[in-house]
């Protein structure tokens, strides 16, 4: 085994380890919650997934500022492999919600600033992807994306100022903003956040190999078509 995969392999091994140590905090740790009782431990995961996918999306946004100034198509591969795994949390976000809000709110959904916005936000992600699949050259696949990515991130933080901006059913934040949180509870969140991101990051890393092994094969097939004519 390569050195790579040496470390691959530890980086995995770590991260299953964290996710093994959040889960059995979240469930056997962390205190019942006095109202909503087991149910809340929902919260763990699903707060985390958002930040997680804000994350990502930041690095999408940051990697959409440095293909339009660089013209480096790594960038791009990052871009795209990040915005993957973000819609895949915000997905996340979007199922969660839902789970938790039937037993405490008595219904489903509800259009709210802060879902609709997230809803709108796992919309816009969507559409940065299908618009990837509609420009088969990579240039100019990579220029248009990037503008459009930079756009769709302006919703991140309408997303999350929400709960301030609008009376929303909602509930307010409980850490920041005047909020407040249960010690163990809050260890077990920032926990719970840790390993998410380390989830995050090993899927961008396999996500841009990838991609750059897809923007190889595309530029073979082309040289080959080249050749042919």
């Amino acid at each position: 085994m390569t050195s790579a995969g040496k470390t691959n392999w530890a980086a995995t091994l770590v991260v299953a380890a964290l996710m093994g140590i959040a889960g059995y905090a979240a469930l056997y740790i962390a205190p019942e919650e006095r109202t909503m009782h087991e149910i809340q431990r929902i919260f763990y995961f699903h707060v985390p997934s958002a930040w997680t996918a804000f994350t990502a999306f930041f690095i999408v946004f940051l990697c959409n500022i440095a293909y339009l100034t660089r013209r480096d198509l790594k960038w791009d591969w990052i871009g795209v492999s990040a915005a993957e795994v973000g819609l895949a949390f915000c997905t996340i976000v979007l199922v969660t919600g839902p789970i938790w809000a039937k037993p405490v709110w008595g219904i489903w959904w509800t259009w709210d600033a802060r879902l609709t916005s997230t809803f709108v936000l796992w919309l816009m992600y969507v559409s940065y992807l299908l618009l990837r699949t509609l420009l088969p050259d990579s240039e100019k696949r990579a220029r248009i994306c990037a503008v459009f990515g930079i756009f769709a991130f302006l919703d991140v933080p309408l997303v999350y100022f929400s709960i301030w901006l609008w009376r929303t059913q909602h509930p307010q934040p409980v850490i920041g903003g005047g909020g407040s949180l249960d010690p163990t509870m809050r260890w077990v969140l920032l926990t719970c956040w840790v390993a998410l991101l380390g989830v995050m990051i090993l899927m961008v890393r396999q996500r841009y190999a990838l991609e750059k092994m897809r923007h190889d094969a595309e530029e073979l097939a082309h040289a080959a078509e080249e050749r042919a004519r």
